[in-house]
């Protein structure tokens, strides 16, 4: 311990010389004056550039002239809960009801009809559906079959008049059983179509047979893979299998002693893995290895049943692959071993509580396990006992097949690969059978799941919200009704419909719930199926992607304030309540933190496994204004060209009738208010506050042509914009096309700035959240596109409330930032350099000072566009900084004669590529002390969500006692974390979050040439976000390394008193 200490010692001794070393000759100073100068001067030019171009002051005058109108009102949580489920469980309700028909409807046909044998029968595949062979006449079993695109059906082309069918390529589509429950599925047809015409919301129907074959309206066009492959088999989905089977308990048993070795053993761990495919959330597993000895292939989940839910299931799959053979089989204590397990589970009512099975994988069994089964199972024989048999001797067959027959079981054999999943199947059939003969109709809701199945699906991934892109479906099995097949227990297939969660989530309005409240739904298990903080997709180098785990996320992974499972808890149970909880949310990708108080409310969902949630946060968000004015004044202004509803919201329903889908939901408004589509079911009480926000904003529209027809638009100020609760927006381009740099900012792929159906704008929650009359300013680096946008909050009052009416704000260039702020940021040419040492008069666009201004976030708004790096001027800076610009802004002067850095890489960075960074990746040291003053606060975030490098969690815990080197750079990262703490974690702020965008090339030279890096798999992350404080009146503060000094002032602008945009801070440095 004394030699480390030492050893600390001296490399602390290393650094210090290194710092005195290089800072011998900076003796400038900068007067703390000028720069509150230039702060005070450029604050009021900024401040009045933004009034007046937004239009700020005429929003706020006209809803101060209709407060007399108005009504301000706190809305109910209770009541909203009541009212938003039980239009949920209708919704649903209704989906279990088309399945049920369906069911029935297939039961009723089999019934009905006598087997075939020599049953020739035609029916549309949907692989080979209008495909013609070379002289022009369609192949058979294509046919030709109408398709048009659908908008309802993701403007697939379906047929919305028939359904067809898929079959898998290892399904031979001419099997005579194939051919008769096909024909005898025909049936279905007229089923789907009439449920469609109940429920103009359904969206895919489909029946999956236990032969294989796939039935699903509206009949599409399948596409094979790249081979010509249809690998797709509805017996493998997670619907058919939970809905065919109860709950079990699996203990999946392997032998791999030596006569395993090779081919055998390849054979054994694919079905090991294909048997945890068949495995959901409501099952229990695990899995023991066997030879001479008994081996648990995880051990900490040995003697114990685990959840089989996608993490865990991956997991099992991993370290199934590492197994290795040796040595000789001893299967009698692995069994005993299972059936304690199993025991346990049953008698402490652990697991499922419902069947029981051990999966027993071998090349043969020589053993007398009559006596295991003695003591264990018999008679009652509560587990069953499933045996596969594995490679191509047959010498053990028959001792293989009576332990499975014995035990209620099933015995099969698998010689090759391609026989692992039919044979695999089958104990499903045999699990299936007590709820055959009992005539078990149990409804399943499946956990949330991303259909990437289909055609052009993966093109949502870019155009629709993350959390809304899953879906849930209801199945239903579908047994043999005929009394000769009764007591065999024949499951026929499984009858479903898919729910696109994105449709259940509308039924809650977005506007109701306020700008950071939401609504959320979860599972019995604690899973999320929707939550706007979901995200299931991640980034590999251009493509989305789902993650591993993406629908095994828990609710206290999303709600991580919920440290007690106050909320979890009682929502798993199903029961109804409410709760409050202090939150630290954070928006902009989670850089930008802030501190709310929401209010949950939440209940079950009744005949289904899911609980609904929602979210009021205190104060604003619970308060909510409205107003009246005639339909003809608001339709007036309702149709104006700078005027726009949110496109995601569901002011009218125009999914019910197929007449009014062709309608956005502006003209749905339109057309309903005109009188032209009196049959359109729309939101009353919406389209009223449409209406008013209409009349109210309308004066903007001649505010802002008036500046463009009579004012000298100053080049720059490219856009103008509001939004209100209600989703209208209204905005003018000041710059046209060709010369505006934000090009994208509030486009229809803008879906960030836009009103969409899980969230409000950026800008309008980042308004909000600030003193109203205030702008808050930030900047924006859109993939190289770097603008800023200057927002700020419109109130209303009634009585003794104040609510929030909307966010108005404006989008400009950085050139007109930067031209406005060289021209102040300079001493006259006429200053008094006689008495100053170093450079003067003192100038930002001079090559001696860099400059920087800095948002109350702490994230780069403007620096100076040079190509020269921070290198070559580290011998000579100087750093003053300002806030003038904040809620109560002081001015800090920063002088430092210490160039070192901690991150060579980020000292290299060219610095136009600073504008929306965090400046902590600049210089960690100034961050660090600008918290010590009070300045800025850090805020601890955590996601659990993220996605890491595979290797920074599989490093070998023997690395460090193998290499000398290693234990060199363990002691330098200890010193670093410990002495430099501030300054690491402000550089490593770059890459706190990189899951939101996760890039498997990302890094800090997204320039330069990425290099080959590993893949990402889930990880948690802890993240410093930072705030300003405004309560900070003045400070002083000193920071020293070795025997340089920099020293900090900072003061409050009283330029700053009247009305001015928000914290922001001025940098400049040398």
């Amino acid at each position: 311990m004394e030699t480390r200490t030492l050893g600390m010692r001296i490399l602390l001794k290393i650094l210090g010389c290194f710092c005195m070393w290089i800072l011998v000759d900076a003796q400038m100073k900068i007067p703390p004056e000028t720069v509150q100068q230039w702060a005070s001067v450029f604050s009021v030019q900024l401040r009045d550039f933004s009034t007046k171009y937004s239009g700020s002051l005429l929003f706020q005058k006209k809803l101060k002239d209709v407060e007399s109108i108005i009504k301000i009102a706190e809305l109910n949580g209770g009541d909203l809960l009541r009212d938003y489920s039980e239009e949920i469980e209708r919704m649903l309700g209704s989906k279990m009801k088309s399945v049920k028909r369906l069911a029935e409807s297939a039961e009723d046909a089999d019934l009905y009809h006598e087997y075939n044998n020599s049953l020739q029968f035609d029916y549309y595949n949907s692989m080979l559906i209008n495909t013609v062979d070379e002289d022009g006449n369609y192949v058979e079993l294509g046919g030709e079959f109408p398709l048009e695109e659908n908008e309802h059906f993701n403007n697939l082309p379906v047929n919305t008049q028939q359904s067809n069918i898929q079959v898998p390529t290892n399904v031979y589509n001419k099997d005579p059983k194939l051919l008769n429950a096909i024909y005898n599925s025909e049936a279905l047809n007229d089923v789907y179509i009439s449920n469609f015409l109940r429920d103009p919301t359904l969206t895919w129907q489909y029946f999956g047979s236990s032969f294989g074959f796939f039935r699903i309206y509206p009949g599409i066009k399948w596409t094979p893979d790249t081979n010509g492959v249809v690998a797709f088999d509805c017996r493998n989905r997670n619907w058919y299998i939970q809905a065919a089977t109860s709950p079990k308990d699996i203990i999946i048993m392997v032998d791999i002693s030596g006569s395993m070795k090779g081919l055998k053993m390849t054979i054994a761990k694919h079905t090991i893995n294909t048997i945890l495919d068949t495995l959901g959330e409501n099952d229990f597993v695990n899995v023991i290895a066997y030879t001479d000895y008994v081996r648990y292939v995880e051990p900490c989940f040995r003697g114990t049943l685990v959840q089989a839910d996608l993490d865990n299931r991956e997991h099992f799959k991993l370290l199934v692959e590492e197994l290795h053979v040796k040595g000789e089989a001893k299967i009698k204590n692995a069994m005993k071993e299972s059936f304690k397990i199993l025991n346990e589970a049953r008698m402490n009512g652990q697991g499922s509580m419902c069947n029981q099975a051990i999966m027993l994988i071998t090349d043969g069994a020589m053993e007398d396990f009559e006596s295991v089964f003695e003591e264990f199972n018999w008679p009652e024989r509560r587990v069953r006992v499933f045996t596969y048999l594995i490679g191509r001797e047959m010498t053990f067959a028959q001792k293989t097949k009576w332990i499975a027959c014995n035990n209620k079981g099933y015995y099969t054999h698998i010689s090759t690969l391609a026989d692992v999943q039919e044979n695999v199947m089958e104990y499903l059939h045999v699990l299936s059978r007590p709820m055959v003969i009992n005539h078990d109709h149990d409804i399943i809701w499946t956990e949330a799941y991303m259909d990437t199945v289909l055609p052009n699906t993966k093109e949502l991934f870019n155009t629709k919200a993350q959390s809304l892109l899953l879906m849930t479906s209801v199945a239903m099995p579908v047994f043999s009704k005929k009394k000769e097949t009764l007591s065999h227990g024949i499951l026929l297939g499984v009858v479903g419909t898919d729910v696109p969660l994105m449709e259940v989530m509308k039924l809650a309005p977005r506007y109701m719930l306020g700008p950071h409240g939401y609504a959320f739904l979860l599972n019995n298990n604690g899973y999320i199926l929707a939550h706007p903080d979901l995200r299931p997709l991640y980034k590999d180098g251009k493509k989305l992607k789902p993650k591993p785990n993406y629908n095994s996320v828990d609710l206290s992974e999303v709600e991580w304030e919920d440290t007690d499972e106050m909320l979890r808890t009682p929502m798993v149970k199903g029961e109804t309540g409410s709760i409050t909880l202090n939150i630290r949310a954070s928006v902009d990708k989670g850089k930008r933190p802030m501190y709310l108080i929401n209010n949950y409310f939440y209940t079950d969902i009744a005949e289904t496994p899911f609980s609904f949630g929602m979210v009021l946060t205190k104060g604003h968000g619970s308060l909510m204004f409205t107003g009246n004015v005639s339909v003809e004044e608001g339709l007036h202004d309702l149709t104006s060209p700078d005027l726009s509803i949110a496109s995601e919201w569901t002011y009218c329903e125009t999914d019910i009738d197929p007449d009014h889908r062709k309608y956005t939901q502006h003209q749905a408004v339109i057309r309903y208010l005109q009188g032209m589509e009196p049959d359109l079911e729309c939101d009353e009480l919406l389209l009223q506050q449409t209406l008013f926000d209409a009349v109210v904003t309308a004066p903007l529209e001649a505010y802002w042509n008036s500046l463009m027809l009579n004012d000298r638009l100053e080049p720059g100020v490219e856009t103008a914009f509001l939004g209100t609760r209600s989703g209208l927006m209204r905005l003018i381009r000041y710059a046209g096309t060709e010369t505006r740099v934000a090009k994208k900012f509030l486009t229809s792929s803008d879906k960030d700035n836009l009103f969409t159906i899980d969230h409000f704008p950026l800008w309008y929650r980042l308004a909000v959240e600030n003193t109203p009359g205030r702008f808050y300013y930030y900047p924006v680096n859109d993939k190289g596109v770097k603008y800023v946008i200057a927002t700020t909050a419109a109130m209303v009052s009634s009585g003794d409330r104040t609510a929030m009416a909307g966010a108005i704000g404006v989008q400009m260039s950085l050139d007109w930032l930067e031209k406005r702020f060289w021209a102040i940021a300079k001493q006259p040419s006429d200053t008094d350099c006689s008495n100053v040492e170093g450079v003067c008069p003192l100038s930002c666009e001079s090559d001696e000072l860099n400059c920087f201004l800095v948002d109350n976030n702490g994230f780069i708004l403007l620096s100076k566009e040079r190509n020269d790096t921070l290198r070559e001027r580290q011998k000579r800076r100087e750093l003053i900084l300002s806030s003038c610009l904040a809620q109560s802004p002081r001015l800090c002067t920063y002088q430092s004669q210490q160039p070192a850095r901690l991150f060579p890489k980020m000292t290299e960075m060219p610095c136009h590529t600073w504008v929306g960074r965090f400046f902590g990746e600049v210089d960690g040291s100034i961050m660090a002390s600008l918290i010590k003053m009070g300045m800025f606060k850090k805020v601890s975030l955590f996601d659990y969500q993220a996605m890491c490098k595979s290797s920074h969690h599989h490093a070998s815990s023997a690395r460090s006692l193998l290499s000398p080197f290693y234990i060199i750079l363990a002691l330098m990262r200890w010193l670093f974390s410990n002495a430099v703490m501030f300054v690491l974690d402000f550089n490593l702020c770059g890459l706190w979050h990189s899951d939101y965008f996760v890039d498997a090339k990302a890094g800090y030279h997204t320039s330069h040439k990425q290099k080959k890096v590993e893949a990402l798999q889930p990880c948690d992350t802890a993240y410093p976000g930072f705030m300003y404080d405004s309560s900070v009146r003045e400070a002083n503060s000193l920071i020293k390394c070795g025997r340089c000094q920099n020293s900090i002032f900072s003061t409050h602008c009283s330029v700053c008193k009247i009305h001015t945009p928000p914290s922001q801070a001025l940098t400049t440095s040398m």
